[in-house]
Order: C-alpha cells, then sequence, then structure tokens
C-alpha cells in the first residue's frame, strides 16, 4: 500500500475529527454533570467534555504527586508529540518495506488518531475562549485563548451507556455503588486509536499463525 493512500486515510481521520471538535465547541456549552446531553437516545449520547489529561481524564499528577498540574501537562503533551513522531516515521518505513497492508492501515489510523487529540493539547488554548457550563468558546478571541500553547484540553463527545447496574453489597469496595457499561467519554480520534491497535494485532495473529 502506497504511502499516498495511506495518507488520504489520515487525512479523512484529521478532517473528520477536527470539524466534529470545532462544531461541538463553538456551537455547545460544557454537558456531562452541569447540562443534559446534546443528543440522548438512551444507549449513545453526544456530549461535551474537556479532558485535561489522558484517557478517562487521567494525568501524570495521579501517578507522579511532586509534579505540578502544569508540569504534568505540559510533559504529557510532549509526550504525545515524540510518540506521533515515533509512529510517523515507523509508518514511513513500514511502507517502504512493503508491510502487510492490515497493518499499514491500523499504524495510520494509530497515527491519524494520536495527531488529532495533540491538535487539541498543543493549540486549542491559545485558538479558543474557555468554555464553561453556560458559556461558548469564541475561536481567536481578542483577548487571547484559555491556555498558553502546549496546554490545551481535548474534546470528546462520545459516550455508549449501553448497561446500567447496582453492585450488590456484599462486594467488598463497589457494593452498593452503580455502573454504567460503557461510560468513558471519547472522540473520533481515539475511535481511530481503537480500531488501528486491533488491525494490528489481527496482523500480528495473523503473522503468528
Amino acid at each position: 500500500m502506497t504511502i499516498r493512500k495511506l495518507s488520504w486515510i489520515i487525512l479523512a481521520v484529521l478532517v473528520a475529527d477536527q470539524a466534529l471538535k470545532v462544531f461541538i465547541k463553538l456551537n455547545f456549552s460544557l454537558t456531562y454533570y452541569a447540562n443534559g446531553p446534546i443528543v440522548d437516545w438512551g444507549w449513545f449520547r453526544l456530549l461535551f467534555v474537556e479532558n485535561k489529561g489522558m484517557a478517562w481524564g487521567a494525568s501524570l499528577k495521579d501517578f507522579i504527586p511532586i509534579l505540578s498540574e502544569d508540569t504534568a501537562k505540559l510533559l504529557l503533551s510532549i509526550f504525545r508529540l515524540v510518540a506521533v513522531s515515533a509512529i510517523g516515521i515507523w509508518l514511513l518505513r513500514a511502507t517502504k518495506l512493503k508491510s502487510p497492508k492490515l497493518l499499514l492501515i491500523g499504524v495510520s489510523l494509530i497515527f491519524a488518531g494520536a495527531l488529532g487529540n495533540i491538535i487539541d493539547s498543543v493549540f486549542y488554548g491559545i485558538l479558543f475562549s474557555e468554555t464553561t457550563y453556560d458559556q461558548l468558546a469564541i475561536f481567536m478571541p481578542e483577548e487571547g485563548g484559555y491556555a498558553p500553547l502546549m496546554f490545551g484540553h481535548v474534546v470528546d463527545m462520545f459516550q455508549f451507556p449501553m448497561f446500567t447496574w447496582t453492585w450488590p453489597n456484599w462486594l467488598p469496595i463497589v457494593g452498593g455503588n452503580r455502573f454504567t457499561f460503557f461510560e468513558p467519554v471519547f472522540n473520533i480520534a481515539d475511535s481511530a486509536i481503537s480500531i488501528g491497535v486491533v488491525l494490528f494485532l489481527l496482523q500480528q495473529r495473523k503473522n503468528s499463525g
């Protein structure tokens, strides 16, 4: 598979991801806890959540408490840049080596998804004003954005709360608590990464078989 064809896959993911994020950001206030969902079909919700850290809202500070929030955010953004650069170099080399199609598509999706979220964390802070639960964002505000370069928040919007139940009281720790599957909120970039990982693993299994 040529790098040109893979580039179209990457571009399609990036355009879809960024177009939806910008549309959500400029037309809706934050939802999740304070406001109702933008769309609620029961098993599917369209929300507007800003993620300041990693998956499920985790932060490097959670793992390294001595870090300040700003330092943790900066390190995370730098790590993302290094990681996506490494993935890009790997993809170019794999293409030149004529690696299997499934592997190339998988890595392309991972690269596109990682790059999509990096755009948020690196640039959104300087491109948009702050979004709150009762205030919409403005693109390129005169007073400047809500955060410096590298300190932006990733925009998430999809949630599939398909099943909800309450754990039996006799269970330790979680007993009596409500649990929803699938509760995490994610975006198109996250989906591309997940699909890419599945394709990559399928190719690895195919190779080992």
